[in-house]
């Protein structure tokens, strides 16, 4: 069982990882803030009797399904948004109703090409990073996108460090076939804005 410390300790340690990944996933730093603090909060909530080895792959679990959370939440919102500004006043004087406004959530400073070229080649990846199996998934963002040493990610894995290593290398080798396939190259990814 983890003491509030270590829980504290913990917490500190991955709190810049997880918005750098969190603000990557929903491009809005005050949404990324609150996603993390509710991951926080959930896991000193509901886990705090859970020894601290533990708390990587729920913390990471939790924060993926708070993620969730905000785009159902986004979705639905979006969709009566929608809905009731086509039920609404056709008067001139009604300036403040502009579903465009409401509805974007894109970076204003970036191109519309560039826009919808990084979308498209987020779409891409997360689409190649479905198609892994579970474990190689897991692997690979547990140590490319979490930063996580091998060790660290076994730990998290409930697996050997070897194992680590081997599911990390069928992950590279699919994702590379996977994109190279889409036309996505390093130098794609580095103008896109989603080389990590």
């Amino acid at each position: 069982m983890a003491t509030a410390q270590e829980l504290s300790d913990f917490l500190t340690q991955v709190e810049r990882r997880a918005f750098k990944q969190t603000v990557y996933a929903v491009r809005d730093d005050h949404a990324a803030l609150d996603i993390v603090q509710d991951a926080m909060l959930k896991l000193a909530e509901k886990y705090p009797d859970r020894p601290v080895s533990e708390y990587p792959m729920l913390f990471q679990r939790i924060l993926q399904n708070t993620m969730r959370d905000f785009w159902r939440r986004q979705k639905t919102r979006n969709l009566w948004t929608t809905l009731f500004s086509s039920f609404g006043s056709n008067d001139d004087d009604d300036d403040d109703r502009d579903p465009l406004e409401i509805l974007s959530s894109e970076d204003t400073q970036d191109t519309p090409d560039t826009q919808v070229e990084r979308s498209q080649t987020i779409a891409i990846i997360e689409n190649a990073l479905q198609a892994l199996p579970a474990r190689q998934r897991e692997a690979f963002v547990l140590r490319y996108w979490e930063d996580m040493d091998v060790a660290e990610t076994a730990a998290a894995m409930g697996c050997s460090q070897g194992s680590v290593k081997t599911h990390c290398s069928r992950a590279v080798r699919a994702l590379a076939v996977i994109l190279e396939k889409n036309g996505i190259s390093k130098e794609v990814l580095g103008k896109s804005g989603v080389e990590r």
